[in-house]
């Protein structure tokens, strides 16, 4: 096993701790994905477009931003 090997994704040391911003976020703890608060997909980090600053959640797609709104805004 080599330096490039690694488990399956999703390993605790895999995810990643992020603070979201408004327009940009922190990676806080490296890792490779942070999870979908909706979903529970993973998303790698260079994919990351959709969170929620007031939430601090990460989003998969737009869709399952917006399932979230509609969820805590009936």
């Amino acid at each position: 096993m080599n330096a490039t090997d690694r488990k399956s994704p999703g390993t605790p040391a895999d995810l990643a701790s992020v603070h979201y911003g408004d327009g940009e976020f922190v990676v806080l703890k490296a890792g490779r994905f942070v999870k979908c608060a909706v979903t529970g997909a993973l998303i790698p980090l260079d994919a990351l477009r959709y969170w929620s600053p007031d939430l601090q959640e990460a989003y998969a797609t737009p869709a399952d931003a917006l399932a979230r709104w509609r969820e805590l805004n009936p």
